[in-house]
């Protein structure tokens, strides 16, 4: 099932010699518990991507649909309860509220709509994540890393159609960072949730089950954890050829070197045999 599709997306800012073309034509789609990394480096569209699948900003042209709704249909009020029950969202900036403890920080969207607590499956969530010692806590008393385990509760309390994480780890040491992606991998496959981060780093798309790269606006690669897995196996199948084939040429060339110091030795002896 799709949960989320883009088409052909664009986003433009400015007009004639200043034209910016942020999204150019992207075409997207996303499977329900898919986790999928977007790549690319800075001033590549990835962030404006996030902000338009998201329903942060409006595109230029194009559509954007989420669980079966297109968000260019919704007044700004519809879009913003829509946001709210179906789009879950985690930043680099942790964006707690200060005054309220883990818990409180937690429970803040559900609260936010008037709806009762899923205290069991929320209790779920933070047993995953670690947070179940920290809860009375006020975010001032948490590590960067326990910060961004609360913002990915936080995100997950309403059981969104789609979380979207940008830059979830760039204000993290690489440990934290290791710790924050695993359990981001965790929550995907626990809770069969759909998860689209967007990062520049390639070592954290590797968790993903699916890679888009994008640069100039346009996704110009896709590629399944299965691709790339046959892409790397290839690659040591073939360089396990030519290290044979190198090792090959190498006994054949010392086979040959052998040969002629025989022959040189032979004609050597022969010679001294005359005289």
């Amino acid at each position: 099932m799709k949960i989320l599709k883009a088409v052909n997306l664009q986003k433009i800012y400015g007009k004639g010699e200043t034209q910016v073309r942020a999204l150019d034509g992207v075409n997207l789609s996303v499977d329900k518990g898919e986790f999928v990394a977007v790549v690319g480096t800075s001033g590549s569209g990835k962030s404006t991507l996030l902000h338009m699948i998201g329903g942060l900003d409006v595109p230029t042209a194009g559509s954007v649909t989420v669980d079966g709704q297109e968000l260019s249909h919704m007044t700004d009020e519809q879009l913003t309860i829509f946001r709210r029950r179906n789009i879950g969202f985690v930043f680099q900036q942790y964006n707690l509220v200060p005054m309220l403890n883990v818990w409180e920080n937690i429970i803040l969207p559900v609260k936010l709509d008037g709806r009762q607590v899923e205290k069991d499956y929320v209790e779920e969530i933070i047993d995953t994540l670690g947070l179940e010692k920290r809860l009375n806590s006020l975010p001032s008393m948490l590590s960067g890393g326990q910060q961004q385990r609360v913002a990915i509760a936080r995100a997950l309390a309403f059981k969104p159609a789609v979380l979207l994480a940008d830059e979830p780890t760039g204000n993290l040491d690489y440990r934290t960072s290791q710790d924050v992606l695993g359990l981001l991998k965790v929550t995907s496959e626990q809770f069969h949730q759909t998860i689209v981060i967007i990062t520049h780093n390639e070592e954290i798309a590797q968790l993903a089950d699916r890679i888009l790269r994008i640069e100039d606006g346009r996704i110009f690669a896709d590629s399944s954890r299965e691709e790339r897995s046959r892409s790397i196996s290839g690659s040591s199948r073939e360089e396990r050829s030519r290290g044979a084939s190198r090792s090959s040429k190498a006994e054949r060339g010392q086979g040959a070197s052998d040969s002629r110091r025989t022959e040189s030795g032979r004609s050597i002896s022969g010679s001294e045999r005359t005289e």
